[in-house]
């Protein structure tokens, strides 16, 4: 426990100076981008005069100077302010921890799933390198990589909710069902079996290969020759010694396409018209909304910076020489 909490501690000092690099980064960035939220408000009423334009400029505060705004900005984020959202105007942080928990059912669902089956089917494939199943295994992940996920999630809407009517065809819930508990959770659960298909195949794909391609290295080590001399059964070797070692490459993938599957649900929550964090980018990008999509931007990165702290303990715990160069450092 000590071990860990070291190792927790380390990773959270080093994760700073990532995170502000990407909030000053992404706020000049932003700030090359032509247009802010006020032109697009003041498109979508049909025009407005100079005079209703500099004002609204001065109550959000974009007449002031990019710096004089980035200050403002991280001494904000300091008291955990993620600044009003010009296009909902709303605080920002209840934006995004209302549709944030939506997100969470998607990506985690999608990622536990695409993990689990991945891995076990990655297994099966390199238990036996260039066996018939490992071949038939190779050849669909390969070709399942290769679809893109929006067309996949409508291929699926199509066929399973549109034509067998099995699933709906849209959103998070029942609108105003009325249902709590269990009942609200099946609801939930059965409104993102589509998605969450959607999301996790492309990256079930992506697993099996790296578990597959690093069960194939393993196979050539010194220690599992050591072991089919002893006479342990194949069965032993592959559980505990050539699967084991091969999960290593497979979690560190996992906090790698932590960024890209959440990039990913910006795309499925649009075919599947789910009221989440990625939609939300999506909104924001629509209305010029800077202080939004800066906030997005922020707890999307310490969501990756989280993510990655997880696999690091469990990278320690699979492989100890991880544990004993942290305590020696």
């Amino acid at each position: 426990m000590k071990n860990a909490l070291k190792l927790i501690g380390r990773r959270a000092i080093s994760s700073i100076p990532v995170l502000l690099i990407v909030v000053i980064g992404t706020f000049f960035l932003l700030e090359l981008a032509p247009g802010d939220a006020v032109d697009a408000y003041i498109v979508s009423i049909g025009g407005g005069d100079a005079a209703l334009t500099e004002q609204l400029r001065q109550t959000y505060g974009l007449d002031q100077s990019p710096l004089n705004r980035l200050w403002l900005y991280l001494t904000s984020l300091l008291r955990f302010d993620l600044g009003w959202s010009v296009g909902f105007n709303r605080p920002i942080i209840d934006l995004i921890l209302e549709r944030l928990p939506n997100t969470f059912y998607l990506m985690g669902s999608a990622t536990g799933l695409a993990f689990v089956l991945g891995t076990v089917l990655g297994i099966v494939a390199g238990a036996r390198i260039g066996s018939p199943r490992d071949r038939v295994l190779s050849i669909g992940s390969l070709a399942l990589y290769a679809i893109p996920n929006f067309w996949l999630g409508l291929v699926l809407s199509i066929v399973f909710a549109v034509q067998l009517r099995w699933f709906p065809t849209s959103g998070i819930e029942t609108i105003a069902s009325g249902k709590e508990g269990l009942a609200r959770f099946l609801d939930i659960a059965w409104h993102l079996v589509l998605p969450v298909s959607a999301l996790a195949m492309i990256y079930l794909a992506l697993f099996l290969r790296v578990m597959r391609a690093g069960m194939a290295e393993v196979w050539r080590q010194d220690f599992v020759r050591a072991a089919r001399a002893k006479g342990l059964s194949r069965r032993r070797i592959v559980l505990r010694h050539v699967a084991r070692n091969a999960l290593l490459p497979v979690v560190t993938m996992l906090g790698l396409q932590a960024a890209s599957i959440l990039g990913g649900s910006v795309v499925i929550e649009s075919v599947f018209a789910i009221p989440g964090f990625g939609r939300l980018a999506q909104e924001a990008v629509a209305m010029r909304d800077a202080p939004l999509l800066m906030g997005i931007i922020v707890v999307s990165a310490v969501l990756v910076v989280l993510v990655n702290m997880i696999v690091d303990l469990v990278y320690a715990f699979l492989d100890p020489r991880v544990g004993a160069s942290e305590r020696s450092s």
